[in-house]
Protein backbone atom coordinates (compact mmCIF):
# COMPACT_ATOMS: atom_id res chain seq x y z
CA UNK A 1 0.00 0.00 0.00
CA UNK A 2 1.07 3.35 -0.85
CA UNK A 3 1.26 6.17 1.50
CA UNK A 4 -0.62 8.93 -0.65
CA UNK A 5 -3.70 7.64 -1.58
CA UNK A 6 -4.89 8.72 -4.67
CA UNK A 7 -7.39 11.65 -4.72
CA UNK A 8 -11.19 11.22 -5.80
CA UNK A 9 -11.40 12.37 -9.85
CA UNK A 10 -14.47 14.45 -10.17
CA UNK A 11 -16.79 13.45 -12.62
CA UNK A 12 -18.97 15.65 -14.37
CA UNK A 13 -21.56 13.32 -13.54
CA UNK A 14 -21.41 14.12 -10.01
CA UNK A 15 -22.03 17.92 -10.14
CA UNK A 16 -25.58 19.25 -9.77
CA UNK A 17 -25.04 22.29 -10.92
CA UNK A 18 -25.03 20.82 -14.54
CA UNK A 19 -28.15 18.72 -14.32
CA UNK A 20 -30.18 21.62 -12.91
CA UNK A 21 -28.78 23.54 -15.71
CA UNK A 22 -29.92 21.44 -18.28
CA UNK A 23 -32.96 20.86 -16.92
CA UNK A 24 -33.85 24.53 -16.65
CA UNK A 25 -32.66 25.16 -20.54
CA UNK A 26 -35.08 21.96 -21.62
CA UNK A 27 -38.33 23.66 -19.43
CA UNK A 28 -37.19 27.35 -21.03
CA UNK A 29 -37.36 25.75 -24.31
CA UNK A 30 -40.60 23.90 -23.80
CA UNK A 31 -42.31 26.50 -22.41
CA UNK A 32 -41.00 29.18 -25.34
CA UNK A 33 -42.09 26.29 -27.82
CA UNK A 34 -45.75 26.45 -26.10
CA UNK A 35 -46.08 29.80 -26.22
CA UNK A 36 -44.64 30.46 -29.96
CA UNK A 37 -47.17 27.91 -31.17
CA UNK A 38 -49.92 29.02 -29.34
CA UNK A 39 -49.10 32.66 -30.38
CA UNK A 40 -48.97 31.02 -33.67
CA UNK A 41 -52.09 29.59 -33.62
CA UNK A 42 -54.16 32.57 -32.63
CA UNK A 43 -52.64 34.49 -35.59
CA UNK A 44 -53.95 31.55 -37.88
CA UNK A 45 -57.89 32.11 -36.02
CA UNK A 46 -57.19 35.81 -36.35
CA UNK A 47 -56.29 35.79 -40.10
CA UNK A 48 -58.94 33.21 -40.51
CA UNK A 49 -61.65 35.03 -39.15
CA UNK A 50 -60.99 38.29 -41.15
CA UNK A 51 -60.66 36.57 -44.36
CA UNK A 52 -63.92 34.70 -43.71
CA UNK A 53 -65.64 38.16 -42.63
CA UNK A 54 -64.24 39.76 -45.79
CA UNK A 55 -65.69 37.00 -47.98
CA UNK A 56 -69.04 37.05 -46.32
CA UNK A 57 -69.23 41.04 -46.95
CA UNK A 58 -68.17 40.43 -50.94
CA UNK A 59 -71.02 37.46 -51.13
CA UNK A 60 -73.64 39.90 -49.61
CA UNK A 61 -72.37 42.28 -51.81
CA UNK A 62 -72.73 40.03 -54.52
CA UNK A 63 -76.05 38.67 -54.29
CA UNK A 64 -77.13 41.64 -53.56
CA UNK A 65 -76.44 44.07 -56.34
CA UNK A 66 -76.92 42.52 -59.73
CA UNK A 67 -74.70 42.31 -62.03
CA UNK A 68 -73.58 45.86 -62.08
CA UNK A 69 -71.39 47.78 -60.24
CA UNK A 70 -72.58 50.25 -58.06
CA UNK A 71 -72.52 52.77 -55.68
CA UNK A 72 -75.84 52.39 -53.29
CA UNK A 73 -74.93 54.94 -50.82
CA UNK A 74 -72.44 57.27 -49.88
CA UNK A 75 -73.49 59.78 -46.46
CA UNK A 76 -71.51 61.33 -43.70
CA UNK A 77 -73.52 61.56 -40.67
CA UNK A 78 -73.68 64.23 -38.83
CA UNK A 79 -73.29 66.35 -42.05
CA UNK A 80 -71.39 68.85 -40.53
CA UNK A 81 -68.98 68.80 -36.83
CA UNK A 82 -67.19 71.41 -34.94
CA UNK A 83 -63.38 71.01 -35.36
CA UNK A 84 -61.89 68.10 -33.60
CA UNK A 85 -65.06 66.11 -33.61
CA UNK A 86 -65.22 62.94 -35.86
CA UNK A 87 -68.17 61.92 -38.07
CA UNK A 88 -68.72 58.85 -40.06
CA UNK A 89 -68.90 58.48 -43.81
CA UNK A 90 -71.04 55.42 -45.09
CA UNK A 91 -70.91 53.48 -48.30
CA UNK A 92 -72.80 50.47 -49.93
CA UNK A 93 -71.42 49.34 -53.56
CA UNK A 94 -72.47 46.51 -55.17
CA UNK A 95 -69.87 43.93 -57.30
CA UNK A 96 -67.06 46.08 -56.30
CA UNK A 97 -63.78 44.35 -56.18
CA UNK A 98 -62.12 47.18 -54.36
CA UNK A 99 -62.71 50.58 -53.14
CA UNK A 100 -61.23 53.24 -52.25
CA UNK A 101 -61.95 56.73 -50.17
CA UNK A 102 -59.75 60.34 -50.80
CA UNK A 103 -58.42 61.28 -48.28
CA UNK A 104 -58.08 58.18 -46.74
CA UNK A 105 -60.27 57.40 -43.75
CA UNK A 106 -57.90 55.51 -40.46
CA UNK A 107 -59.76 52.58 -41.09
CA UNK A 108 -59.55 50.00 -44.17
CA UNK A 109 -62.35 50.64 -46.58
CA UNK A 110 -63.23 47.04 -48.43
CA UNK A 111 -66.60 46.53 -50.91
CA UNK A 112 -69.43 45.74 -48.49
CA UNK A 113 -73.00 46.43 -49.11
CA UNK A 114 -73.42 48.87 -45.92
CA UNK A 115 -69.90 49.88 -44.17
CA UNK A 116 -68.89 52.92 -41.98
CA UNK A 117 -65.69 54.62 -41.33
CA UNK A 118 -64.64 57.63 -38.91
CA UNK A 119 -62.72 60.53 -40.08
CA UNK A 120 -62.09 63.49 -38.29
CA UNK A 121 -61.11 66.63 -40.34
CA UNK A 122 -59.88 69.71 -38.78
CA UNK A 123 -61.27 71.96 -42.14
CA UNK A 124 -64.38 71.10 -44.28
CA UNK A 125 -63.50 68.21 -46.32
CA UNK A 126 -64.90 66.79 -49.85
CA UNK A 127 -64.40 62.64 -49.74
CA UNK A 128 -64.47 60.90 -53.04
CA UNK A 129 -65.22 57.12 -52.91
CA UNK A 130 -64.28 55.11 -55.94
CA UNK A 131 -65.29 51.86 -56.12
CA UNK A 132 -63.52 49.28 -59.55
CA UNK A 133 -65.06 45.86 -60.31
CA UNK A 134 -62.91 43.16 -61.94
CA UNK A 135 -63.33 44.06 -65.55
CA UNK A 136 -61.82 47.83 -64.90
CA UNK A 137 -64.83 49.59 -64.60
CA UNK A 138 -64.81 52.13 -62.59
CA UNK A 139 -67.05 54.42 -60.64
CA UNK A 140 -67.55 57.26 -58.15
CA UNK A 141 -69.44 59.61 -55.97
CA UNK A 142 -68.56 62.46 -53.42
CA UNK A 143 -70.16 63.89 -50.24
CA UNK A 144 -68.57 66.41 -48.45
CA UNK A 145 -68.50 66.88 -44.63
CA UNK A 146 -68.33 70.51 -43.00
CA UNK A 147 -66.25 71.66 -40.01
CA UNK A 148 -66.79 74.61 -37.83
Amino acid sequence: MSDNPEPEKSSALRNPLIYSTTLLVIVAAVVGWIFYSRWEENRALAEQSAEKTRAQDQQTVEMMGGDNLEIRNLYVTPGTIHSGQSADICYSVANATQVQLDPPATEGVWPSYSRCVAVTPQKGTKYTLTAEDAAGDKKTATVTLSVR
